[in-house]
């Protein structure tokens, strides 16, 4: 399909994200049914064919959380994967990971991240962190402010 009327549609309120602990998956559903309520959330556990069903999806997510340890293809290899097609140029990938090494952070980053997130083991922590996350990738997306320093002084 060429055109605008053959170009799949990002939808911000969607999020798909790719974990296979089903401890962390049910984590970021019961954080982000909290503090997202109006979020659409679709579950994969593994990298394999990742990066065809975006490209076969009808609407595109908005934001992908992507974990780095995944059976099959690892999350850096879907992300090289995901930046490797320009279609998907407007799709936000974070990262949200335990893996805290720096050469995790840099090859994450390498591969073309938007953001490389550390995930925290207190539940309350857990949830306002990807509040934030979610929260600065959708008023991104809507042309919102670039973060702290775009903020006008009080």
């Amino acid at each position: 399909m060429s055109g605008a009327a053959g170009e799949q549609r990002i939808d911000h309120d969607l999020v798909w994200v790719v974990e296979d602990s089903a401890e962390d998956a049910e984590a970021i559903a019961r954080a982000l049914g909290r503090t997202h309520p109006a979020l659409v959330l679709e579950f994969t556990d593994r990298g394999t064919g990742f990066v065809e069903r975006l490209l076969e999806a009808g609407r595109r997510p908005g934001l992908v959380l992507l974990d780095l340890k995944l059976p099959g293809p690892g999350g850096a290899e879907v992300l090289r994967s995901i930046r490797s097609r320009p279609e998907l140029d407007d799709v936000a990938v974070v990262v949200f990971t335990s893996a805290t090494g720096p050469d995790d952070v840099d090859t994450t980053y390498a591969a073309g991240a938007d953001s490389y997130i550390y995930k925290p083991v207190n539940f309350e922590l857990f949830r306002a962190v990807l509040k934030g996350a979610v929260d600065y990738w959708q008023k991104r997306a809507k042309g919102g402010e670039e973060g702290p320093a775009a903020q006008p002084p009080s």
